[in-house]
């Protein structure tokens, strides 16, 4: 179902949003894609281009910018902030202001059953695998493997998950 709504509480314009999708107050979402049975938390901001898979949870706060792309199944914890420049700037040299042509979009994947812990920071460009867990307030600067667990600014490896 594509929709645009603008309320006080609401505002989408051109989302395409799954069936069962739970979506709470003060979500800003627009030009992106909801998957099935997934549920966004309050306060929440989802931009263009930005896809969600089936069964995920994005909870309340969380910054998914242009270039995300969320697979099946999974969590996204409070305040987890995605970035998609690793040098933005507001103006040019010559002191005009940056558009969509004057930086690179850095696409950013989070692949099926993988966790991001409360206020996580993740970096553009990068790949969180396969039910990787990044631990909360953890900085990620480069791809996580799959099964991982990484903690920490930035955030490295401590553990793996028993994947059985």
């Amino acid at each position: 179902m594509r929709i645009a709504v603008s309320t006080e509480k609401q505002s989408f314009v051109d989302v395409v949003i799954g069936d069962n999708v739970k979506i709470y107050d003060f979500v800003n979402a627009y030009a992106c894609r909801i998957g099935n049975n997934t549920k966004v938390g309050t306060f929440v901001e989802i931009q263009k281009g930005v896809e969600i898979g089936e069964n995920c949870k994005i909870s309340s706060h969380s910054f998914l910018c242009e270039g995300v792309h969320i697979g099946n199944g999974v969590f996204i914890g409070h305040n987890v902030s995605f970035i998609n420049d690793r040098y933005p700037q507001a103006v040019n040299k010559d002191g005009s202001m940056q558009t969509d042509k004057d930086w690179k979009l850095l696409e950013t994947r989070v692949e099926d059953g993988a966790s991001i812990g409360t206020s996580a920071t993740i970096l553009g460009g990068l790949t969180i695998g396969r039910y990787a867990l990044v631990g909360a307030g953890s900085v990620v600067t480069e791809d996580v493997p799959e099964y991982a667990i990484v903690v920490g600014n930035p955030a490295k490896i401590i553990s793996y998950k028993d994947n059985k």
